[in-house]
């Protein structure tokens, strides 16, 4: 399989499995415009094993809050939950 492809694959998974947590409220990745921005970073570090490519990945992605004058890095949103479903993602790539 070749990269591209590869990121579109992981791209729409993240879209649909991977969301933000607020409150009571899941907002998906892929509604939030973030799924595309993880991806990447996770397939630049899925060579460190998927536990790190997880961690190192959702903290590397930057949200935006409001006017874009702050954000604040993904791994903050997500929930414990998440992150290991995240692992478990990258684990069957």
């Amino acid at each position: 399989m070749n990269s591209q492809i590869q990121i579109s694959d992981l791209e729409n998974i993240i879209s649909e499995k991977i969301f933000i947590k607020i409150e009571k409220w899941n907002l998906y990745l892929g509604d939030a415009g973030l799924a595309r921005n993880l991806a990447l970073e996770c397939i630049s570090n899925l060579e460190k094993g998927s536990q790190q490519a997880a961690k190192l990945s959702l903290e590397a992605v930057k949200v935006k809050i409001g006017d874009g004058n702050q954000t604040i890095i993904l791994s903050k949103l997500i929930t414990a939950s998440q992150i290991c479903d995240l692992e478990v993602i990258l684990d069957n790539l």
